[in-house]
């Protein structure tokens, strides 16, 4: 057993502290995967006590049942990796819930030792467990701890190495007369081959008539007819389904051993958290605190800068990153210098205008993105976004909406592919697809630098540019909701919404810079990759063309006076629709002139010009494509060396500015906002895409989601824009008029009565 490497698993709900415990534990010793055959995160670690000692995190489940894909995972992996023991985690503050989890595990044949986690919680608020009579009754050894101070942690890691050396677990509880009688039935004719620890938890299956233990244990129609029989009689006498009979039975052995375990001083008494929730989640003032919670997360991360008065941390250190870092000493210094080394002009321009300016693009949003990384996991782990999905839960459903579609939409604020995945959890089929269909709607991490460059380099820093964004995904997620809910598409009642809301607690450091530089690092990994190919072939585009039937870089061919003639230039001015003395070598470069036809698809919206559009697009590759574009594009203005270096990045976005300025007739600001409208809802990436497709398992639902992401980018987008010049001036009349029918349409779909469900008419 010495030479063995022992592996223990760690289970338990949801929000009991499964997380903090784990880290603590583990510490830099972990490796992160997915599961084999799915995308549910894996994650593992060597324990720090033991480094011979492999520590899983199985997700956060509520029982074995094979409801959702992460009960599947976490049962899979006890039943055929056999681990060697069990650390059970178990909110002290939620026994008789977290504890039904227990009673399964401790009939799986695996030793378990229970880690009783918030227990300083439950000492503070006066409450008493008698801790010894609880484990006695259990049959398992419990230690109590919390994970959060890191008080015992490391006992209950000991204490589940000596138990997978030497411990066994049999489970204690017994239910009534007629399940025992047919359970003992069951384990005769079907299981008696199995081992012996394991055959009362099979037995249990078997009666819950667990359609994948069936499916494993091969067994024959004759036996399946016999305990069918026996489990049909224990229906009968006790008037109820077999499933919903081991549920109940396991609660009323839980609430009987908990009446002489379990005391609590203040019973009917509030909690500090039911005292803030009072407030926090109360009907009127949850959501007015909830907009005001995102504002100041948006002020802190990507408002005006503290240099500027006002407090962004995020926007000042962004603003020194992309005027010093990403302008003086990458672009310029790196031009300066491999100049200065005799390097062909060619390479120089792929390396320094090319991957630096577009990469340092990129890159220079990092701060803004690590502060609001920062602030929302703050959020998170103290416990108050669990109280968002609750409070959007009871809007969700007075529009037909289920509140688990929430959990997605938190979990693609970070990013939007992981964010489609946590789909899976909905049971219902018609709203797990709308739910897939609107995620991505949420601003996710590589949406950041395009909020950032629109509020910072158009709008001044303005907080509530920032902050918009944030409600248009969410308001755009309700409204497609509503509207496709009333399709026979996806009519039908909304799925059940059941979440533990979280004790009220201060968050632990460790996790927070934890999850926030797992999210950046991620970020960053992406442009290291995907933004340093992609800029390479977008330097390509914008700087080699054909120029009057020549082909070459575009600048060089500009300054051939036999080459660009003054009928020339005439032709492409009237092209590009721009005066004469506005032409530029790059409106004759591969992307001018493949962008340039596309834009007429934009013009409606106030952006019709080729530069924005092919920023637009590419942004379909990576999101973060659409600031390295402009960032290429503009990278240099007339190569006359004459800018000085450190104003090289504000020069950058000054000049994006006056770009849509120039072609949205001075309406550049709300051109600008329609522009950060339409990235923020139109199609995501293309791994979101892929994403898309595997959970649609069809071709033509992905069609479907990504069509009507587009469509309603475009319609949202087109009513900003045509709306908008109402009040700024220069309007439309046609385009008004279209305009406000479309907002009709909208508004109409929005109140008219639900439809009966209907069959999905989309294969």
């Amino acid at each position: 057993m010495e030479n063995k490497k022992l592996r223990i698993a760690l289970a338990g709900n949801p929000n009991s502290g499964k997380t903090t415990l784990f880290n603590k534990l583990t510490g830099s010793n972990q490796f992160v995967g997915n599961w084999p055959g799915v995308t549910v995160e894996k994650k593992e670690g060597r324990l720090i006590v033991d480094k011979e000692v492999i520590l899983t995190d199985l997700p956060g489940i509520y029982s074995l049942s094979p409801y959702t894909l992460e009960e599947v995972v976490a049962r899979n992996y006890l039943i055929e990796e056999k681990p060697d023991a069990i650390l059970n985690i178990v909110d002290a503050t939620n026994l008789e819930r977290n504890l039904y989890l227990t009673t399964q595990l401790t009939e799986l044949g695996i030793p378990v030792v229970i880690a009783l986690n918030m227990m300083d919680l439950v000492k503070k608020s006066g409450d008493s467990i008698h801790v010894k009579e609880l484990s006695r009754q259990l049959g398992c050894r419990i230690v109590e701890i919390s994970a959060l101070k890191g008080d015992g942690v490391k006992e209950a890691a000991t204490a589940a190495i000596e138990a997978a050396k030497n411990g066994k677990t049999i489970p204690q509880h017994s239910f009534s007369g007629p399940v025992e009688h047919a359970l003992a039935h069951i384990e005769e004719v079907t299981v008696h081959n199995l081992p012996e620890e394991r055959q009362r938890w099979y037995a249990i299956k078997l009666f819950e008539r667990d359609e994948k233990v069936l499916e494993g244990l091969q067994i024959t129609d004759e036996v399946k007819a016999h305990i069918e029989n026996d489990i049909a009689a224990a229906e009968k006498e006790l008037d109820d389904d077999a499933e919903s009979i081991i549920t109940n039975e396991r609660y009323i052995y839980i609430g009987q051993m908990l009446k002489g375990i379990y005391k609590k001083k203040g019973t009917g008494q509030l909690t500090v958290s039911d005292k803030i929730d009072k407030i926090v989640t109360n009907r009127i003032l949850a959501l007015p605190i909830f907009v005001v919670v995102m504002f100041l997360v948006y002020a802190l991360s990507m408002g005006t800068s503290i240099a500027d008065g006002g407090v962004s941390i995020g926007t000042f250190l962004t603003d020194w990153t992309n005027d010093v870092l990403g302008g003086a000493w990458l672009t310029d210094g790196s031009r300066a210098i491999l100049e200065g080394w005799g390097v062909a002009p060619w390479l120089v321009g792929l390396i320094s205008d090319g991957i630096f300016a577009g990469v340092g693009a990129v890159l220079g949003f990092v701060p803004q993105m690590l502060v609001l990384f920062l602030m929302l996991c703050l959020l998170e782990d103290c416990g108050y976004m669990a109280r968002i999905a609750f409070i959007m839960d009871r809007i969700f459903r007075r529009f037909g909406l289920s509140g688990k579609s929430f959990i997605p939409m938190l979990v693609a604020t970070g990013c939007g592919i992981p964010g489609v995945m946590a789909s899976r959890t909905i049971e219902n089929e018609r709203d797990r697809r709308m739910t897939v269909t609107t995620t991505t709607f949420m601003p996710c991490g590589a949406k950041m630098p395009i909020i950032g460059l629109i509020a910072g380099a158009l709008f001044g820093g303005s907080t509530w540019v920032a902050t918009s964004a944030y409600f248009i995904g969410v308001a755009a997620i309700v409204i497609s909701g509503i509207m496709l809910k009333k399709t026979k598409m996806f009519a039908g009642d909304p799925a059940p919404f059941v979440m533990e809301l979280p004790a009220y607690h201060l968050p632990a450091w460790g996790n927070v810079l934890r999850g926030t530089w797992e999210r950046g690092w991620s970020f960053i990994k992406r442009a290291g990759t995907v933004i340093v190919i992609s800029s390479i072939i977008i330097w390509f585009l914008t700087s080699f063309g054909t120029v009057n039937g020549r082909f070459g870089m575009v600048d060089d061919l500009y300054e051939d006076e036999e080459v660009v003639t003054d009928e020339y230039i005439a032709v492409v001015a009237d092209r590009m629709g721009v005066p004469e003395d506005e032409v530029e070598p790059m409106d004759d470069s591969i992307l001018a002139r493949v962008a340039q036809p596309v834009s007429i698809v934009f013009k409606p919206l106030g952006f019709g010009d080729w530069k924005p559009t092919a920023a637009t697009v590419t942004g379909l590759v990576a999101k973060e494509e659409v600031v390295a574009n402009f960032g290429i594009m503009y990278a240099y203005d007339d190569q006359d060396g004459e800018e000085e270096l450190e104003e090289n990045g504000d020069q950058i976005w000054d000049r994006v500015s006056e770009d849509f300025d120039s072609f949205s007739g001075g309406h550049g600001k709300l051109a600008a906002y329609a522009f950060m409208i339409f990235n923020l809802l139109c199609a995501p990436c293309f791994a979101a895409m892929g994403a898309i497709k595997r959970e649609m398992n069809s071709g033509k639902w992905t069609m479907f989601a990504i069509g009507y992401q587009c469509c309603f980018a475009w319609v949202i987008a087109f009513i900003v824009w045509q709306v908008g010049r109402l009040f700024a001036g220069g309007v439309n009349v046609i385009g008004l008029l279209l305009a406000l029918v479309l907002l009709a349409l909208i508004v109409w779909q929005l109140l008219k009565p639900y439809k009966e469900a209907q069959k999905l008419s989309v294969h």
